[in-house]
């Protein structure tokens, strides 16, 4: 099982593809594919059919899911950043690496 350093509810920024610099919040990460849904990214259409609880049908705008090595967290500063661990007396904590700063 591989270990994510960017966490659901944490800042990022996206550093590669169609949507390079877009900022965002992570709302859900799918561990067992490597990837993440970003809050107002990667928007796409989806055609939904009539059913009871939607009787209209119609066309419906969500966030597609991105890749996590294209994601970045962002620091305190609203640059990207790299994310390191290290123990605080018997914590162990993320940091950022440009600032040293606690996340």
């Amino acid at each position: 099982m591989v270990k994510f350093k960017i966490k659901t509810g944490d800042k990022v920024v996206v550093t590669a593809g169609e949507h390079k610099g877009s900022e965002g919040n992570v709302t859900r990460i799918f561990k067992e594919k490597n990837k993440a849904i970003v809050e107002g990214v990667n928007m796409v259409s989806k055609h939904e059919k009539p059913s009871a609880t939607n009787p209209q049908g119609g066309i419906k705008e969500m966030e597609a899911a991105i890749d996590i090595s294209n994601l970045s967290l962002l620091d305190s500063n609203g640059k990207a950043t790299r994310v390191g661990y290290r123990m605080e007396g018997d914590k162990k904590v993320r940091f950022a690496k440009s600032t040293n700063e606690l996340i």
